[in-house]
């Protein structure tokens, strides 16, 4: 008999948690509920989930503190729920090191598909085999750039940059495939795993911060195609 995933399902309104727990239930998912952060930091620990569906605005410590804690130890998928809509709510969650983010009211079906979606990208990365036995090793490297996926590091001119998951992910993407145009649907796809339903802006906003981090190199460069989307840009390939 295969055991069943676990979700363990953070809100502090139990109504909406119990009826999450539902739509799971039916789906044959085993669920736990808790309606505070430090219960979640507790039962994340015990309870052992396969994914974490977090609400933001919680008693005591918040979704954001809670995701934030849990990565420090953990790369286990989380879905962050919230009424915040605002982009820069979604971005913030991002970038503390949520696999997504779903605003309420949210359709049943979404939040399910979405899960599925985070939970076979996830099983996928586990079921990979070790580096020393694959000939495609995640790692790239460039004139003062070198981005290690496999142990998500990146050096820029000799020194360790700190960057979260995501942006890390979307930057190897691109330096991946070095002078390809990629629109950004298919970057949504590629690094979130799902066709993303919302605007594209959190592409934008990722771009913007790697931008941030990483200056353009009389080598390489992330360039914009107008109307279309981004190439990570090298003269050596």
């Amino acid at each position: 008999m295969v055991d069943k995933q676990k979700v363990l399902i953070v809100d502090d309104d139990n109504n909406i948690a119990e009826l999450i727990s539902l739509y799971f239930t039916k789906e044959c998912f085993d669920t736990k509920i808790v309606n505070d952060g430090e219960s979640a930091l507790k039962e994340y620990t015990a309870y052992n989930p396969n994914l974490i569906l977090l609400d933001l605005m919680l008693p005591g410590i918040d979704g954001y503190q809670v995701c934030r804690e849990i990565r420090m130890k953990s790369q286990i998928p989380i879905i962050m729920i919230s009424a915040k809509g605002e982009v820069f709510d979604k971005v913030l969650g991002l970038e503390l090191g949520a696999d997504d983010y779903m605003e309420k009211p949210f359709d049943s079906k979404e939040l399910i598909a979405r899960a599925k979606a985070v939970l076979r990208r996830t099983s996928a990365a586990a079921a990979a085999p070790p580096e020393s036995s694959r000939s495609d090793i995640k790692k790239v490297e460039y004139p003062d750039l070198i981005i290690n996926l496999t142990n998500y590091s990146v050096l820029y001119c000799g020194k360790p940059l700190d960057m979260p998951p995501k942006e890390m992910e979307l930057l190897y993407f691109l330096a991946s495939s070095p002078n390809q145009v990629f629109t950004r649907e298919q970057l949504l796809d590629h690094i979130w795993g799902y066709e993303y339903i919302g605007d594209t802006r959190t592409v934008d906003v990722h771009i913007k911060r790697l931008r941030e981090k990483l200056k353009d190199h009389e080598a390489w460069r992330i360039s914009t195609v107008w109307g279309i989307g981004y190439k990570f840009e090298s003269d050596e390939r």
